[in-house]
Formats: structure tokens, sequence, C-alpha cells
């Protein structure tokens, strides 16, 4: 099949076929005598199971190790378990930073109860006093 063609089998863009082949994600493929790339299911399986890796948030070193992994099926699984424990710390991680994003939103929602004129506006005037933190480091393999 063509790259059209493997984009609509995993249900993506040519452009995202292109990239994980230029992240080296997806393999080199053959090319048909008028140059162009000769795709086939394993193709089509791979791109899905990197697009699901996406989905979960994994970054492209994950789906790598993942990819390494399963192109040795009779090696022990205990790396990849290892890989989705720590994946779920890092989710965790996030977690926690969202949670307190949202109670710094809510009580800066909560400095305006009612409509009024926008000077009078406790978001706008809380935006404004509030103290800058120095950005703090993440927690999470995201950076």
């Amino acid at each position: 099949m063509k790259i059209g063609e493997l984009a609509n089998a995993a249900k993506c863009s040519t452009e995202t076929v292109r990239f994980y082949e230029k992240e080296g994600l997806l393999p080199e493929t053959e090319r048909t005598e008028g140059n162009y790339r000769q795709y086939n299911s394993a193709h089509v399986e791979r791109l899905r199971f990197i697009r699901n890796c996406r989905a979960l948030d994994m970054t492209h070193g994950e789906i790598r190790a993942l990819l390494s992994w399963m192109d040795a099926p009779k090696d022990s699984c205990g790396a990849v378990n290892a890989l989705l424990d720590e994946h779920i710390g890092h989710v965790d991680a996030r977690i926690e930073e969202l949670l307190q994003l949202k109670d710094q939103l809510c009580d800066l929602r909560a400095q305006c109860p009612a409509e009024q004129t926008v000077d009078a506006c406790g978001i706008l005037q809380g935006l404004t006093l509030m103290e800058t933190e120095p950005k703090s480091e993440r927690h999470t393999h995201l950076g």
C-alpha cells in the first residue's frame, strides 16, 4: 500500500506517517520502481501501536523502548512493566500539578463572586497582584 492508504488504515495523516519515519519509530520501507514507499500490514500495526502510545501521553523514547521489546518477543516483559509503572508515576505527578492549578484557579474565581464592572473585577485584580513565583521544576518526563 502507498502512504495515503497506510494513513487511512491507521486513521492519521500522511504527515504523521512521515514524521514517525523521520523519528525512526517506523522502519524504512521498500520503494517501487516509481520511487513510492511500499507499506504492508506490519506498518499499519506498528503505526497503530505508536498512535495508541501517544494517546497515552508516552514520549518517543518510551515508545522506542516498547517497540524494541516488541521486536524481541521471547524476552521477559519485566522492563515493559517497569516502564509503564514509571509512566504511571509521571501521570500521578501531573495530576497533582493539575490539582494545584485547579485550586489556584478556584481561589482566583472566588475573588469575583458576582458580575460587576471590569475595574472592580476581583479576578483581574488578583491576577495583577499575584506574586509571580519562579517556574517550578515539573516532576514528569515531559519537562
